[in-house]
């Protein structure tokens, strides 16, 4: 297939505004910026390859150039651990789980799931993904105006279910949807508590919620672990749950299984969602490239190797995840003393590495801000280093379910975009917010029409 030009005028998408410098500290904590890790950001920040700075007895740097990424992400990965004040914001709803945990039990953990993600494991649920696009889909009428980041979470909570833990129903309820958004919400909110070493003391109800929501989450999973009995079953919790008994004592293998079911059902669905979402911004906002990707889509079957099959639809999934990727920012701690290009790295220090940035940064990126797919077709002659472009991490702890991910985005796109086109609402404002994933503050509500 011919690789198009961009076919609209420019199109800049919605972002925060940025003052020309940065503000001090304590802005962080107050406002816009308290509740949204895009927010605030100044304009030097985009252009600067390295930033540095002391908050609250902490060193904190902060990375921009893909050789010194590549050296915390791979190359020295090994003195780059998780920060024990983001597995202090982590435990009480994932624990140990193989997103917070580091050495031999990560590696244990990466271990026995890593054969449910592998290319023909995730190829092999395509027909699952179709089918639920397709009855989320029969539930609309056109002319209708539908909140698709409802829509998109819905969507994917459902395959999530199915594909990871046999359907069961107690992962589909309503109470179970919102207990993830305010455990999400909670686990933001307290991150000064943990900055400042202090007990994240439950100071409001965003954090008293995100508690409650915790505790339900973790009692519902517990329950479908031990329901399962210690054989596990043959689908994927299943598998976890009889490799986990192999390998630790009963007591750890029951905690560990349930940090993991905790640990895939929130981040196996979340991202996802928010990455549908957002290409559903930008689509909405782009009719004549959304028409091109239906067209696409219309001719295609759906299986086997969709990013090859579909090679429009993937570029524009790209392109949303470096707009808008759904974890702004991760982090990493010195174990020991190094340096990152011209900068010392002490022990104990803060490694942020904010793909939010990077993504958008004057010296890596054309145009940064402009939505262009066709910037990963090549067709601006510039290849994309890996370590400029890390919306699922990068080095060992890649993410393991990216495969999956792109795949199920793939195949509900596809499915969507062949029977209905999304419109904009007239007048309308979008802006990302959130500090652990990016959503659209307010939802998205779109306008739905058969195609």
């Amino acid at each position: 297939m011919s690789r198009p030009a961009q076919a609209q005028p420019p199109f800049v998408p919605a972002h925060p505004p940025r003052p020309e410098k940065r503000g001090p500290f304590w802005s962080g904590f107050i406002g816009e910026r308290a509740k949204s890790a895009v927010s605030g950001w100044s304009e030097r920040a985009f252009v600067e390859p390295h930033i540095k700075r002391r908050l609250l007895g902490w060193t904190v740097q902060m990375p921009f150039e893909p050789a010194s990424l590549k050296r915390v992400l791979l190359d020295n990965q090994s003195n780059y651990p998780k920060p024990d004040i983001v597995k202090k914001l982590l435990a009480p709803l994932i624990g140990k789980g193989l997103l917070s945990s580091d050495g031999t039990l990560w590696r244990d953990q990466r271990k026995i799931v890593a054969a449910s993600f592998t290319p023909p494991a995730v190829d092999a649920r395509i027909d699952q993904f179709t089918a639920a696009a397709r009855d989320t889909a029969a539930q609309w009428r056109a002319g209708e105006t539908i909140d698709m980041s409802s829509v998109a979470t819905g969507t994917t909570m459902a395959i999530i279910a199915d594909a990871l833990f046999g359907g069961d129903p107690s992962l589909k309820t309503p109470e179970a949807r919102a207990a993830i958004e305010d455990a999400l919400v909670a686990a933001g909110a307290v991150r000064l508590s943990a900055v400042l070493g202090l007990p994240t003391l439950a100071w409001n109800g965003k954090i008293r919620r995100g508690r409650r929501a915790q505790r339900f989450l973790r009692h519902t999973l517990a329950d479908l672990v031990r329901a399962r009995g210690p054989d596990g079953g043959d689908d994927f919790i299943g598998g976890v749950i009889g490799e986990l008994r192999e390998r630790y004592e009963p007591g750890e293998a029951l905690a560990l299984a349930v940090d993991n079911a905790a640990t895939f059902y929130v981040a196996g669905h979340e991202t996802t969602a928010n990455l549908l979402t957002w290409a559903l911004y930008l689509l909405s906002e782009q009719p004549d490239w959304q028409a091109m990707l239906a067209e696409e889509a219309r001719g295609t079957a759906l299986d086997g190797d969709l990013s090859a099959k579909l090679p429009l639809l993937r570029a524009t999934l790209d392109e949303t995840l470096r707009l808008y990727p759904s974890v702004p920012r991760f982090d990493r701690q010195a174990a020991g003393e190094d340096r990152l290009g011209e900068y010392d790295v002490a022990t104990g220090d803060i490694i942020s590495i904010w793909p939010w940035v990077l993504h958008r940064h004057r010296a890596l990126w054309d145009e940064p801000d402009r939505f262009d797919p066709t910037r990963f077709l090549g067709a601006r002659g510039k290849a994309i280093d890996r370590f400029e472009y890390i919306p699922f991490g990068g080095g060992p702890r890649t993410c393991v379910g990216a495969r999956f991910s792109i795949t199920e985005a793939l195949a509900i796109l596809a499915t969507w975009l062949t029977g209905w086109r999304f419109e904009a609402l007239p007048d309308r404002s979008v802006m990302p917010t959130g500090m652990v994933t990016l959503r659209p503050e307010g939802g998205l509500p779109l306008t739905v029409m058969r195609r």
